[in-house]
């Protein structure tokens, strides 16, 4: 992913303070919720959103439980009394009605990501973890900004190209300043609506659905980014949450270039799990006997086409070390696809690409689909980090920056961006901090999106409990029937050990 998707999807914070105190939304009256009738999806768009042929029965007979509607809430909090928006909500009520616990909100990734349909999605999932269903409501939810809910839109614009090889300082500059541009007239296009775009505001949305539901308290689910908007809704309101399980956790801090360092080096860790995969699979790969080998052979391999990118004459971009680098960075499900490739380009000789490069960098990307729910807004995913991000550094700091990634990670970095440069309306911090009540932290050792450190930074932060995952697959708690068991038992009893073992890295 390029631009500001890629650094989307774990920020957070621990700076000076919460905009709007949590008494003075509560002070206010809550609309109730206007249920309507839920949107139909041809089969072509359940499929375009995950779910295998053989499950469209079970999603067409969960989408006749799942209730669909709105809650009105205020634009900005400060003037509970002004602009009001719509959030959209769903619910699938408990199936157990004898022995329900309550509600349970998905708090989705992003930000910009729309939760409308996860209780279906979490019924389909695994039978695990559909028994969530069994005892407790499960709540999905459009953030302020995404899919069914108010939103604005803004178009933002690709990168300049640069060319193939190692970028250079000219080239980033080029690539800084039109970001700056970009983001500058993105915050100016609709700045009282996207200037409320916060996880903040967000939770407060969460808050006002929590009680136009009728529930005394909101237990949540969160992955990535919801993690974060998890901690920031526990953290205003601590008395009406429940139970919390954050997969992934977010850092208790929002800095892009922070977050962009953990990342880095994350991947870079990762890469040498990667290696030394390869290198017990040599006799399919060819890259090494050892992990040391292995690495030796990707690095050179990354410096050869810095120097010589090649074009094929089937593929509409040229292959770089930057290519090579993205390859080093896949995550264990990918191993295999990402070995053969890079295999491939170690002798590659042309005119056409090699089967697996082509496969890998000659995907066209996916066509709209009619009638299919917006999975990921990037105008919301844009304002939400630019509006909490502290650095926005400068060219020269960023520039500095990314030269400090390549030296530190050799093998897999290459990402350069402006980040929030020119972004125009204020920074507006929020801060986490510890309450009472049951947490649990879901960090994942090897995760390259969501470093573990994050984890545990975030657990000294605001308390809880870490459960280990041991792969490096984002946000994999809920995917991995065993893990998927322990989350369930979690929000029925309350009680979890200290992890699983997670997604099982592949044979080659």
């Amino acid at each position: 992913m390029g631009g500001l998707a890629c650094v989307a999807l774990a920020l957070g914070s621990a700076t000076p303070s919460i905009a709007v105190p949590a008494a003075a939304v509560a002070s206010r009256s809550v609309s109730a919720v206007a249920w309507r009738p839920c949107p139909t999806y041809s089969d072509e768009v359940i499929t375009s959103l995950g779910a295998p042929k053989e499950q469209i029965p079970q999603f067409r007979a969960q989408l006749k439980r799942l209730e669909c509607g709105t809650v009105s809430v205020p634009l900005d909090y400060r003037h509970p009394d002004g602009r009001k928006i719509s959030i959209a909500v769903t619910r699938l009520r408990a199936t157990d009605t004898e022995h329900r616990l309550g509600a349970l909100a998905m708090a989705p990734g992003g930000p910009g990501g729309s939760g409308y349909l996860d209780p279906i999605a979490m019924t389909l999932r695994n039978k695990e973890i559909a028994r969530l269903n069994d005892r407790y409501d499960l709540i999905g939810f459009d953030p302020r900004g995404v899919n069914y809910s108010t939103k604005t839109n803004c178009e933002g614009t690709p990168p300049p190209n640069t060319g193939p090889g190692p970028l250079t300082k000219a080239s980033a500059k080029r690539i800084y300043e039109a970001q700056a541009a970009d983001n500058a007239a993105c915050g100016r296009s609709d700045p009282a609506f996207l200037g409320q775009l916060t996880t903040a505001n967000v939770a407060r949305d969460l808050d006002r659905v929590r009680a136009a539901l009728g529930e005394r308290r909101l237990n949540i689910l969160g992955f990535s980014w919801g993690t974060w908007l998890g901690a920031v809704y526990r953290s205003l309101f601590a008395g009406r949450t429940g139970r919390v399980f954050l997969d992934s956790p977010a850092p208790p801090y929002t800095s892009f270039a922070e977050h962009d360092k953990g990342v880095a080096a994350a991947t870079e860790r990762n890469f040498a799990r990667m290696a030394a995969w390869l290198a017990r699979y040599h006799t399919t790969y060819g890259l090494g006997t050892t992990a040391q080998q292995v690495r030796a052979t990707v690095l050179k391999l990354r410096h050869d086409y810095d120097a010589n990118p090649k074009t094929f004459t089937d593929l509409n971009r040229a292959i770089d070390g930057a290519s090579i680098a993205q390859l080093a960075g896949t995550t264990s499900p990918q191993w295999p696809q990402a070995g053969r490739a890079l295999a491939e380009l170690r002798d590659a000789t042309g005119p056409q690409a090699p089967p697996t490069v082509k496969k890998i960098f000659g995907a066209e990307p996916a066509k709209p689909i009619p009638g299919a729910p917006e999975m990921q807004n990037m105008t919301m995913n844009r304002a939400t980090i630019c509006n909490e991000d502290q650095s926005r550094l400068s060219f020269s700091a960023a520039w500095t920056a990314y030269q400090q990634r390549l030296k530190r990670n050799p093998v897999t970095a290459y990402y350069f961006g402006g980040g929030c440069a020119g972004w125009p309306l204020p920074v507006q911090q929020t801060r986490v901090h510890r309450t009472a009540g049951s947490l649990v932290l879901s960090g994942h050792r090897y995760d390259t999106m969501s470093a573990y450190e994050w984890t545990l930074q975030m657990q000294a932060a605001i308390g809880g409990k870490v459960y280990t995952v041991d792969d490096d697959v984002h946000v994999s708690a809920t995917r991995v029937p065993e893990c998927a068991a322990d989350v369930t038992a979690y929000f029925t009893t309350g009680r979890i050990d200290g992890g699983c073992d997670g997604a099982k890295v592949p044979t080659s």
